[in-house]
């Protein structure tokens, strides 16, 4: 099983790449998501067990482009070409939830989509999460 994850991780880490440089204009647009995204309501505002899911998902996942903490620092971040957004940002943070599950769900070069990838459910719980790494910022600066 951890062979599969691994070999899924790889691939998933290596598409963005491959995509990057069949669509390479993509790279250069501002990446906003549509108005109707903010209109979306997040069915696990507040939910502790969705945050908990939400943070599995994202290290199984994410940390290797966005990085532990969400600086957008992985490991496979640095090779991209824009480089991962650092999700503690206002620029992301100030985002609707919405729009974040928007653009989880539909990616844009070199992110990947994850509509396929993932059920609506765990893109949600993986909003909730992103919600966590600004705050876990502010604390440490403290």
């Amino acid at each position: 099983m951890k062979r599969l994850i691994h070999n899924n991780l790889k691939l998933i880490a290596g598409l963005p790449l491959l995509l990057l440089f069949y669509f390479p204009n993509w790279q250069s647009q501002k990446w906003i998501a549509p108005k109707e995204a903010d209109q979306m309501a997040n069915p696990f505002l507040n939910d502790e067990n969705a945050l908990e899911k939400g943070k599995e998902t994202y290290k199984q996942l994410c940390i290797v482009c966005h990085g532990d903490k969400g600086k957008g620092d992985g490991i496979a971040g640095v090779a991209l070409n824009p480089l991962p957004a650092d999700l503690t940002k206002d620029i992301v943070q100030s985002q609707s939830d919405g729009a974040i599950y928007w653009k989880i769900t539909n990616g844009k070069p070199p992110m990947a989509s994850y509509k396929d990838i993932l059920s609506d459910e765990q893109r949600w719980q993986l909003v909730n999460y992103i919600r966590t790494l600004k705050k876990d910022t502010v604390k440490k600066k403290k």
